[in-house]
């Protein structure tokens, strides 16, 4: 579903990507580990629009979207939940939810409100309330939610466990799991390395912007440079 060939880029000077080389397969869970300011988000931002890449080629189904507009992404399906969660505070759950579902038919909002709230009972009963009363775990359900609506093919996930507690972290995984186990293709931004490899089909680890490993996920959580740089092992 995507494909990233020798792909950099860079903030003014300061390089951030080199020559990335990355796929995704229809229906995976590909996660991506590594230290703070290695690449991680850039690589996401590259992704979906927001940063511009300076060389190489993003295909995503066939198509070069390399320098294609986030809104038009968005449309073709590839649809970001980015670091710290970034709710709309002020206004209620549901008009965050309905946000969303921009680049959908209108006639397709009320059952991407219907799915959302079947994952996420919380959300439902706390619709009419303003996303900024919310806990930071349901504004991550909320965040995961909003970008459902967009009816995702590719769903860029970064840092959905940050600064959250651990019972809300296990939560917060095992929703991505199930979104897995419903054939949505997710690629994975999580400083939580050993949970996100556990829940991996395959993965990649960037380091100072290139991939330096890449396998099965359960195979780079076995690997020693893996556990000694990244699971304290």
């Amino acid at each position: 579903m995507l494909e990233v060939a020798a792909l950099s880029s860079r903030y003014g000077r300061i390089p951030m990507l080199a020559d990335v080389d990355l796929r995704v397969g229809r229906g995976e869970l590909v996660a991506l580990v590594g230290a703070n300011g290695a690449g991680k988000t850039t690589l996401l931002r590259v992704l979906s629009g927001v940063q511009p890449a300076a060389r190489g080629r993003v295909c995503f189904e066939g198509s070069d979207v390399t320098h294609i507009s986030p809104r038009r992404r968005v449309r073709m399906g590839i649809v970001q939940v980015p670091e710290g969660r970034q709710v709309f505070g002020p206004m209620s759950v549901e008009d965050n939810l309905r946000l969303g579902a921009f680049v959908r038919p209108a006639r397709e909002t009320a059952g991407g409100l219907e799915r959302v709230f079947a994952m996420f009972p919380i959300l439902a009963a706390k619709r009419r309330e303003t996303a900024g009363t919310l806990s930071g775990g349901q504004q991550q359900m909320l965040a995961i939610g909003r970008a459902l609506m967009a009816r995702p093919k590719l769903l860029l996930l970064d840092e959905p466990s940050m600064g959250l507690a651990p019972r809300i972290v296990a939560e917060i995984f095992s929703i991505i799991r199930s979104l897995r186990d419903a054939a949505t293709t997710i690629l994975l931004v999580d400083q939580n390395a050993r949970a996100a490899l556990a829940i991996a089909d395959r993965a990649y680890v960037l380091e100072v912007g290139r991939i330096a490993l890449s396998g099965r996920g359960a195979e780079l959580l076995d690997n020693p440079k893996v556990q000694q740089a990244y699971l304290g092992l």
